[in-house]
């Protein structure tokens, strides 16, 4: 998802070299920047408009690093789309559109413009505010659950195959559905362990379906609950809350990731509420346009 070496846009009066482009809308933000919509916006600084922003990441001819925020929404989405599919695109946005230009990446970049030097933080003196950088992803929290339920969403079929229904076992009162065990599979390896008898009742699991339960009466801050497309009939679902990543197919499955359950990827069966609750959920979800 990156420019071509020609893309350069207005930043702080210099050139910026555009390297990769994302989105920042209700229905599709970066993860790993928060919860929610409102929460991605406040880690750059940013009012949580309606349609969304463009956020466009790339160096100034010094190779200072720089995020150039605008409001045309459309023109980054088919620019992504575009780099994609392997074409190129020209990704230059009119300065009227251009809501700020923020120091530093507020993501992981690993492509760099040629002909500039490596890129750096701008000078304090040209930046007005302290430099973006990437949250932490290096241990377990917030940021890492969000991408371990990203990768999830992703790659759904592949997590799915890995699951046996028989492993799952019936809570005692139904409440969740099915849980899984202490030796749920781990975010960076494999589902064997998942096969082994699941422990009635798992705490963390009735709590996250208890909050997203909740969230059907009492709706969340806007992108906490996300639809996006799945094959057939069925939407993939994504809901996230205090310390806690839902993933699920409309139509199967749900897997929970907790922050006090490092690198553990919880499967929950369908049960008797399971359905229900996604279908409900999906019904509110913000989905992209």
């Amino acid at each position: 998802m990156a420019g071509t070496d020609e893309d350069a846009v207005a930043a702080e009066d210099d050139a910026l070299y555009v390297l990769t482009a994302v989105l920042l809308t209700p229905a599709k933000f970066p993860s790993v920047l928060g919860d929610d919509y409102p929460q991605a916006c406040a880690a750059l600084g940013l009012a949580p408009l309606a349609d969304g922003y463009g956020l466009v990441l790339g160096q100034d001819g010094e190779g200072a690093r720089w995020t150039v925020v605008i409001d045309d929404v459309s023109l980054v989405a088919v620019a992504i789309a575009s780099w994609d599919c392997g074409m190129e695109y020209d990704l230059s946005p009119d300065e009227r559109t251009v809501v700020a230009g923020l120091p530093g990446w507020p993501l992981a970049v690993a492509v760099a413009a040629p002909g500039v030097p490596a890129p750096h933080d701008p000078d304090p003196e040209v930046a007005d505010r302290p430099p973006l950088a990437p949250p932490d992803t290096t241990t377990w929290g917030p940021a890492q659950r969000r991408l371990g339920a990203d990768e999830i969403a992703l790659q759904w079929a592949i997590w799915r195959e890995q699951i046996d229904d028989a492993a799952f076992a019936r809570s005692a009162d139904g409440a969740s559905g099915t849980a899984a065990d202490d030796g749920s599979p781990e975010a960076t390896g494999g589902a064997e362990e998942a096969e082994k008898e699941g422990r009635k009742g798992h705490g963390g699991i009735r709590r996250v379906m208890a909050e997203a339960r909740a969230y059907v009466d009492t709706p969340p801050p806007l992108g906490r609950v996300r639809s996006s497309f799945a094959p057939g009939d069925a939407r993939i679902l994504r809901a996230d809350g205090p310390g806690w990543s839902l993933v699920a197919r409309t139509d199967d499955i749900a897997f929970v990731l907790l922050d006090d359950e490092p690198g553990e990827v919880l499967p929950v069966g369908r049960g008797p509420e399971l359905p229900g609750l996604l279908e409900a959920l999906d019904k509110m979800a913000v989905r992209p346009i």
